[in-house]
């Protein structure tokens, strides 16, 4: 045996190419699918938010009734009280307490409180340069410079 290279006894075919497949025409059966797909798909997020949006009118609702609880209390309780405020029994009270109206028969006694002698705070006298006693009245320049300037007018 020799050490030839061997050589390829059939020649290397050149590779041909596929012929391109043309798109296939959608069947109408495809057509209809896609179609119900997507009806289906709106349908879904359509409901989905009249969803979302029932259980946010539910909230409103509740806290309305909520609301509506709370106001029928307060109004039963203005009531009563408007009843109270136009009976006898409040005018009868009102003419002891604050009138001090007294029926006939009746003493009225008005507690007074007791004398008390107010007894003296010592309070330290203040030094002589703040007490600076006139003999005359400040004039209206000198009450008007004060004011404004809170110094004693210049050239005293």
């Amino acid at each position: 045996m020799t050490d030839q290279p061997s050589q390829p006894t059939s020649t290397p075919a050149r590779s041909t190419p596929k012929p391109r497949s043309t798109p296939r025409p959608l069947s109408s059966m495809q057509i209809v699918f896609g179609s119900i797909l997507a009806i289906s798909l709106l349908l879904a997020i359509n409901f989905s938010g009249r969803i979302a949006a029932g259980r946010q009118i539910g909230a409103q609702r509740q806290e309305m009734l909520y609301s509506i609880e709370t106001l029928q209390a307060r109004a039963t309780a203005l009531r009563t009280e408007l009843n109270f405020y136009a009976s006898d029994a409040f005018i009868e009270e009102w003419a002891r307490r604050e009138g001090k109206m007294i029926r006939p028969g009746e003493v009225l006694v008005v507690p007074v409180p007791g004398r008390t002698t107010p007894t003296p705070i010592f309070t330290a006298a203040p030094p002589p340069e703040i007490i600076q006693r006139r003999d005359t009245a400040p004039s209206n320049f000198e009450l008007w410079w004060q004011l404004f300037f809170d110094s004693p007018p210049p050239g005293r």
